[in-house]
């Protein structure tokens, strides 16, 4: 019998849970093939307004998925762990009756 760990489990419940947002995986997308963006390049990307992207962008970071570095007036984001990024990539394959 497998033995799960609930510890385990939970943390990656949490990650699911912060990133199931159409918005935000693309953010993962675009900051996994960029390193690091600025709200303002992310907004012109995604064709969203500033004050949404920031809001995704803010409850990433708290969520400790991003991290941010301030150059001046522009604030920078990139992803605190790479690996976020296969998460995507591997939902991106699966077809799930969709």
């Amino acid at each position: 019998m497998i033995k799960l760990n609930k510890n385990k489990l939970e943390k990656a419940a949490y990650i699911l849970k912060t990133i199931a947002h159409p918005t935000r995986l693309s953010i993962i997308h675009l900051l996994e093939e960029n390193d690091r963006m600025s709200v303002n390049e992310l907004c012109s990307v995604l064709g969203c307004e500033q004050s949404l992207v920031s809001h995704h962008l803010s409850n990433m970071r708290i969520k400790g998925l991003l991290k941010s570095e301030r150059e001046g007036i522009n604030i920078y984001y990139s992803l605190k762990e790479k690996e976020l990024a296969k998460i995507v990539a591997v939902i991106e394959h699966c077809h799930c009756n969709m």
